[in-house]
C-alpha cells in the first residue's frame, strides 16, 4: 500500500519538473544577490556600467528611444520612492523627530538594496529588448526627451518641496560624531602627569 501511494499519489502533490528547475534557479540568483549586500560601491558601478552599455547600444543602434523613455520614468519612479518616507507625515501625523521622544533614523519607502536590484533588472530587461526590431517603435525622440525632462524637473521640485516642509534629508553621511567631546588629548609633555605632593 505504501510503495502504490509513493508511486501513484506523491507525484501529484510534487510539482512540476519545469517549476521546480524554475524554483532553484530563483534560490540560486537569490543567494548571489544576499552575497552582494555588502558591496554597496561595487554594486552601483555594476548598475552605472549596465547603464553605459544600454545607452552606447541604443546609441549605435539609432532606436529604441520609447523603450528609453519607459526606462527613464521607471528610474525616475525609483528614486522618488528612495527619496521618499516610508510613512507619509501628510496621513499618518509626522515624521518622527529627536524632541517628540525617541530619535529613529529614516525609513525610505523603498530601500537602496531593493533600488539597486530593481533599476538593474529594468536596465537589463530594456537591455534585452534591444535585440528585437519589434520594439524599436517609430518616434520623435526630441519630444519623448523633452517630456521626460519635464517630468523630472516637476517631480523633484515637488519631493524637494515636501522635504523643506517636513524638513526631512533622505541622505545620512556616515556615522553620526560628536566633535572634540569624545576624543581624549594627552597632556603637552606626552606623558600624563603625576600628581606632585607638596
Amino acid at each position: 500500500l505504501v510503495g502504490y501511494w509513493a508511486r501513484e499519489c506523491l507525484p501529484c502533490t510534487l510539482e512540476p519538473a519545469g517549476v521546480a528547475k524554475l524554483l532553484a534557479a530563483q534560490r540560486v540568483v537569490r543567494r548571489w544577490l544576499d552575497y552582494t549586500v555588502v558591496w554597496i560601491r561595487t554594486r552601483w558601478v555594476l548598475l552605472a556600467l549596465t547603464l553605459v552599455a544600454y545607452t552606447v547600444r541604443v546609441f549605435m543602434k539609432k532606436g529604441f528611444y520609447v523603450v528609453t523613455y519607459g526606462l527613464g520614468i521607471y528610474l525616475l519612479n525609483l528614486i522618488i520612492n528612495f527619496l521618499s518616507p516610508a510613512i507619509d507625515p501628510d496621513t499618518e501625523g509626522g515624521l518622527p523627530t529627536t524632541e517628540s521622544g525617541e530619535y529613529r533614523p529614516f525609513t525610505r519607502k523603498l530601500p537602496e538594496f531593493k533600488f539597486w536590484v530593481s533599476a538593474l533588472r529594468a536596465v537589463v530587461a530594456c537591455f534585452i529588448m534591444t535585440f528585437f526590431e519589434v520594439f524599436d517603435l517609430p518616434v520623435f525622440w526630441p519630444i519623448l526627451l523633452a517630456y521626460f525632462f519635464i517630468l523630472l524637473i516637476l517631480t523633484m521640485k515637488d519631493r524637494v518641496k515636501h522635504m523643506i516642509k517636513h524638513k526631512y534629508v533622505p541622505f545620512t553621511f556616515g556615522k553620526q560624531t560628536y566633535g572634540d567631546l569624545t576624543k581624549m588629548k594627552p597632556p603637552a609633555g606626552g606623558q600624563p602627569r603625576a600628581k606632585e605632593d607638596k
